[in-house]
């Protein structure tokens, strides 16, 4: 019986399985750079600002690399590319144990780590969940999200514990053994797509159709996505959202969380332990997005979404950075569940722009944005500071904006039928 079970296992949830593996490790490799700072000022002297700049540069290479990795995936395969990314980091991470100036971190950190980490990101989890799902895609996404969002805070305690206990270079040579052991993970358990098996996606109806491979230059078809979308009202309304989710999330909170707690006399170890759990609740939130994804309008859930963000964001100044407290908790569980929520919503959203045979590279522009907005709001948040002398100006602006996006996600394909399969 548990062998006929087994036989009956579609091989869409081994796929998934094997992102969901690999998306949790990239963001461990994410995770690194930021546990990294305090370290290599230590070691080498240098100002925050100069390794700040390569976390910087990395955050926005990650973004802006979506879209063309999303397109080389449609026309190479996804195996390849994520293979190779992985070995580009692996091969990144692993040369920083060589550096002696702040422009080889700047080198190594923002442009190699960030273009192998942004090559797999989301649009693996994209690409994965489109060509391998029609039903349960919605839950799949929001599985997959989790794993790339949350994988991130769950590690920054033992890469923290290794650079502290081991030096600095423990976490670049422990990141880059973990990126070059998952390439024989994803050449022997990955496969491409459901044809290659000989089946079809999970929940396919029995007319079901492959889309067609896009054999196109990837980078003219990634610039040529994004030319005939930019002409088009609801995908800067989606570009805008995301810009402003990137923004209030790993942005303000993931980049000054702990800082801002400190300023306030909050020890470092309560802050990042609470960041944690905002990662935790993460695995929720996201899950049950996705799973509402499937069921309800997505345009409704990104409204509510950004909503309960923004009201949170303002309430948090004053009552997060005294001391650990009821109202504290129920914040870190409110915001935990909402942290990245709006990715399934905004991924199923993305298909109906310029069809589902693109929505990938589609997804890759707006998720671009989306570290775009991250970037930003790393920067501005520390200048906010500086001239104010505490963060509440950039908390404050934040949930104005995730308010002011409430309105525009419900005018998202208003004249539209959804496509969400």
């Amino acid at each position: 019986m548990n062998l006929k079970n087994v036989r009956r296992l579609h091989p869409a949830w081994i796929a998934a399985a094997v992102t969901f593996l690999t998306l949790a490790a990239t963001a461990g490799f994410r995770a690194a750079p930021s546990v990294l700072l305090v370290p290599l000022q230590e070691a080498f002297g240098w100002s925050r600002a100069s390794i700040s700049a390569a976390i910087s540069v990395n955050v926005l290479v990650y973004g802006l690399i979506s879209p063309f990795a999303a397109a080389l995936m449609e026309r190479f395969g996804i195996k390849k590319i994520v293979m190779m990314a992985l070995t580009v980091v692996g091969s990144g991470a692993f040369s920083t144990i060589f550096i002696h100036s702040p422009w080889q971190l700047l080198v190594l950190w923002g442009f190699v780590v960030g273009s192998g980490t942004g090559s797999m990101a989301l649009v693996f989890a994209a690409s994965i969940a489109n060509r391998w799902f029609i039903a349960k895609k919605g839950i799949v996404l929001g599985a997959l999200t989790a794993a790339a969002a949350t994988g991130q805070l769950i590690f920054l305690p033992g890469l923290s514990w290794l650079a502290t206990h081991h030096g600095w270079k423990s976490v670049s040579i422990t990141v880059a053994c973990a990126a070059w052991v998952m390439v024989p993970l994803i050449a022997l358990l990955l496969k491409e797509s459901p044809s290659k098996m000989g089946t079809t996606p999970y929940g396919a109806p029995d007319n079901y159709v492959e889309l067609p491979q896009i054999k196109r230059n990837a980078a003219k078809e990634a610039i040529g996505a994004l030319r005939e979308a930019s002409k088009l009202r609801d995908f800067w309304y989606l570009t805008g959202s995301f810009f402003v989710c990137g923004l209030s999330t790993s942005g303000l909170v993931g980049t000054h969380f702990i800082a801002a707690a400190h300023d306030h006399g909050m020890p470092q170890v309560t802050a990042a332990g609470l960041l944690a759990m905002v990662g935790v609740f993460d695995v929720i939130g996201t899950m049950t997005s996705g799973w509402l994804t499937d069921k309800i309008d997505p345009r409704k859930l990104l409204f509510f979404y950004y909503l309960f963000r923004g009201l949170s964001l303002f309430i948090l100044p004053a009552i997060l950075f005294q001391t650990v407290h009821p109202s504290t908790i129920v914040f870190i569980i409110f915001y935990g569940l909402d942290w990245v929520a709006t990715v399934p919503p905004t991924i199923v959203l993305c298909r109906t722009i310029l069809g589902p045979e693109r929505a990938t590279v589609i997804y890759g522009w707006v998720f671009a944005s989306h570290q775009i907005g991250g970037s930003i709001a790393a920067l501005g948040a520390a200048l906010l500071r500086t001239k104010f002398g505490d963060y509440s100006a950039a908390f404050y602006i934040s949930g104005l904006l995730c308010v002011v996006t409430c309105y525009f996600v419900l005018q998202i394909a208003r004249d539209k039928e959804l496509i969400t399969r």
